[in-house]
């Protein structure tokens, strides 16, 4: 299957990040729809991914690549992928769990494969039902399939560790464990590792000292961050990861999402409110705040009975607040 819209090259990403000084990605779509069961239309998925694009969005993960009758919400990936390809200068992620999902990946012609491990042991065998070897030799895998293809067909590999900062089964994860799977996974051929808070167990504390192990192991390789908000924590621990110098962030919209293997868990940190401080802070993401705020509409009217939250929802921007692209004119 031939990616029918614009492929965005490796050198066209670079130049897009360039303009922004963090990259935000929208996880909602995956993320936030994994465990609803209630189908959220295809066509509600793709006016909500060019809503986003439109208000400054440049990188979404906009669907699983895993069996539809596993996840039943993501039957329609492929199309959503097709649509998505063709927004330029979109970044389009998908999330891949194995060999065959980043191999449809890439016929796809998705940009960027995220495939997630768990560095806690009873989170993986839970939630991919493997041993943490495993899932660090299928990366192994998924690698040397990349590293086969011509370099304008290969799409970046992001290794996730979920659960790096604490599980609901395990308690507090060690830092050692989480430089181990760090290093495999960079060794394996990782362009950039995504750090987890799976479950919203970590306070800024801790952040800072796993974020600065890791970085400490993996040298120059480019660390993201995957928090949720379950105990309020989670953008103050953006700040304690910015001071690592982290510059990519994930997020969902309206705050949708959380860990099947959290009970209780909220979601994920709130993109909007993401978006707010990071501006606030003087860092520019690109994105639009009133537009992407009015996106908020249409992941309502398809999921009538979700919790949806946000300050900045709540309340508005601040009167007569400027926005950075304002105050650096």
């Amino acid at each position: 299957m031939k990616n029918v819209g614009p492929i965005l090259r490796l050198a066209e990403m670079a130049d897009i990040n360039s303009i922004v000084d963090v990259q935000v990605c929208e996880v909602g779509l995956r993320d936030g729809l994994q465990n609803v069961t209630e189908y959220f239309p295809c066509d509600q998925k793709i006016a909500w991914i060019q809503a986003e694009a439109a208000a400054g969005v440049r990188s979404i993960e906009v669907t699983s690549l895993v069996p539809a009758k596993l996840v039943p919400q993501f039957v329609d990936a492929q199309q959503v992928v097709e649509a998505a390809l063709r927004i330029p200068g979109l970044e389009v992620l998908a999330l891949v769990p194995n060999l065959k999902g980043a191999q449809r990946g890439v016929d796809l012609g998705v940009h960027t494969l995220n495939f997630v491990m768990s560095v806690s042991r009873t989170h993986n065998l839970k939630n991919v039902r493997r041993e943490r070897e495993e899932s660090v030799e299928e990366f192994s895998r998924i690698a040397g399939l990349l590293k086969t293809l011509p370099q304008d067909r290969r799409p970046r590999l992001l290794g996730g560790l979920s659960t790096a900062l604490g599980c609901s089964y395990e308690g507090q994860i060690e830092i050692v464990d989480v430089c181990r799977y760090a290093v495999a996974l960079a060794e394996a051929g990782a362009d950039e590792l995504m750090i987890a808070d799976t479950v919203g167990y970590a306070g800024p504390r801790q952040v800072r000292e796993v974020f600065k192990a890791v970085a400490a192991e993996v040298g120059s390789l480019p660390l993201a961050a995957h928090f949720h908000d379950t105990r309020g924590l989670g953008l103050a621990n953006v700040t304690a990861a910015l001071e690592c110098g982290v510059r990519r962030f994930d997020a969902s919209l309206a705050g949708l999402g959380g860990c099947q293997f959290a009970p209780g868990a909220t979601g994920n940190i709130v993109f909007d409110d993401l978006c707010f401080l990071l501006d606030s802070m003087g860092y520019r993401t690109g994105v639009n705040l009133d537009q992407l705020l009015e996106v908020r509409d249409i992941v309502s009217r398809n999921l009538p009975n979700a919790a949806f939250y946000g300050g900045l929802a709540r309340a508005g921007l601040p009167r007569h607040y400027r926005c950075v692209d304002e105050r650096l004119i």
